[in-house]
């Protein structure tokens, strides 16, 4: 806005022209104390960027499940570990009771029992290379499924950034306005104490004032409540000296970039996407899946080896020592144990036949999401273009609404249009630059989103 066209008609009232350099003096006093407060903490799109994707809640329970993946595919490499069990074992016998004399008598007996064992799988139908192989598979869907919260994330906090960009811009254009009715009320003053105006074009400039005023309180009011989004973005205990920095954003060029066609950049975010790649890994999981419940039809061999001891001990009869009879009762075993799957009422036919389902509804899946991100990009690509004619509209309009408004304040302060005629052009202006403004940032954001599907960085 070109301030300096603001004039009182008399140049010889003092009055007039001190309350005139008061009203610079509130608007810059507002720019100066606008800018000591986000000196306190300015923050960078990059900086909220990284600090959402560290602490975000979203992305901590991503990350924790990512975690669950990794232990089990440790536990499916481990299961190719043979295992070790130990037992003992303490048994008391009363009552009637067969004897070694083949009589029956009442006695009390008691037996323990001490063995040590392990077994180790040696032929599973390649259930166990499948299996390892399906964790695998899990875990990098997993990983890709974390990398998309991020994306996510990312995405919400660069809108909401712009959203505090566009409104802290809207509230300097309130409070710009704030000041030049500020001028003009103390202008109509100056030309009242002098008889040159009128009580009525003081009273309605004043009230044109006070509604620039509400605009700015509100304009304020809007600017808050979107920092307070952005901090609960963040995760940031406060929005208390909290704010972001406008240096990021960048200067538009001119002419406009040209847009890449959607299908262009379909073809390249559908090799980089996060959540295509994870439905994919989910697709040759689910092709595993097939193969491990096809793995219960072939034999299964397994090799077991143990050692074992017991003491026996019957009343009235004479027994050996404790630690004799475990010497002598001492065994050791080794053993293979092989299973042949002839029928099990078509368990293992159901099972295949149900992960062949599996496999197809995963398909569909990964062709929905296919789907899905296209759509996005299109309609990323039509907000875009819609957003850069609105852009090169608001600029036209706002060059048009500048010049009416600075003829329309020349003649105002001369004396040849009403308050009114004044106060339509400052407000036309005022909507000329909201738009404009509205239409920057809405741009901005669209082209750093297509930007952001072919595999760039989020910025302005």
């Amino acid at each position: 806005m070109n301030m300096r066209s603001i004039a009182i008609c008399n140049q010889g009232n003092w009055k007039g022209k001190l309350v005139l350099v008061g009203a610079f003096l509130q608007l810059s006093a507002f720019n100066f104390q606008s800018s000591a407060c986000h000196a306190q903490q300015s923050w960078t799109l990059e900086q909220c960027i990284d600090h959402a994707v560290t602490h975000h809640i979203a992305i901590r329970q991503r990350e924790n499940q990512q975690r669950q993946q990794e232990l089990q595919l440790s536990t499916a490499r481990n299961s190719r570990l043979p295992d070790l069990s130990a037992s003992a074992g303490q048994n008391f016998s009363f009552g009637r009771g067969l004897t070694a004399e083949n009589t029956y008598t009442n006695t009390n007996t008691s037996s323990t029992s001490f063995s040590l064992g392990t077994s180790v799988p040696l032929l599973t139908g390649n259930r166990i290379p499948r299996s390892i192989e399906l964790s695998r598979l899990n875990l990098e869907a997993a990983t890709q499924d974390l990398e998309k919260a991020r994306d996510d994330i990312r995405v919400q906090v660069a809108q909401q950034y712009v959203q505090v960009l566009y409104d802290q811009e809207i509230a300097g254009v309130a409070h710009r306005q704030v000041a030049i009715d500020s001028a003009q009320v103390a202008r109509l003053e100056a030309l009242l104490s002098v008889g040159k105006a009128s009580e009525a074009e003081v009273a309605q400039q004043r009230a044109a004032m006070a509604q620039s005023q509400l605009s700015a309180t509100q304009a304020d009011g809007n600017t808050r409540m979107a920092l307070l989004a952005l901090s609960q973005l963040l995760e940031l205990p406060s929005p208390e000296g909290f704010s972001i920095s406008e240096k990021p954003v960048a200067t538009l060029q001119s002419p406009l970039p040209s847009l890449p066609s959607p299908d262009a950049i379909y073809a390249a975010a559908v090799s980089l996407r996060p959540e295509v790649k994870a439905e994919q890994l989910r697709l040759a999981g689910a092709e595993k899946n097939i193969d491990i419940a096809r793995s219960a039809l072939y034999p299964s061999l397994s090799f077991s080896a143990g050692l074992g001891s017991n003491y026996y001990k019957t009343s009235g009869f004479k027994g050996d020592a404790f630690g004799k009879q475990l010497k002598n009762n001492f065994s050791q075993y080794l053993g293979f144990n092989l299973s042949v799957p002839i029928f099990n009422r078509f368990s293992t036919r159901n099972s295949v036949q149900s992960a062949r389902i599996d496999r197809e509804n995963q398909l569909l899946s990964l062709e929905n999401t296919k789907k899905q991100l296209y759509k996005e990009i299109q309609t990323a690509y039509c907000n875009t273009v819609n957003a850069q004619q609105k852009l090169l509209s608001s600029e036209e309009a706002r060059r048009n609404s500048e010049e009416a408004f600075r003829l329309m304040q020349a003649k105002y302060e001369v004396g040849k249009a009403t308050s009114t005629e004044f106060n339509e052009a400052r407000n036309n202006l005022l909507r000329a630059e909201s738009d404009l403004t509205q239409s920057r940032y809405e741009y901005l954001y669209q082209r750093a989103l297509l930007l952001f599907y072919q595999g760039k960085p989020l910025s302005l």
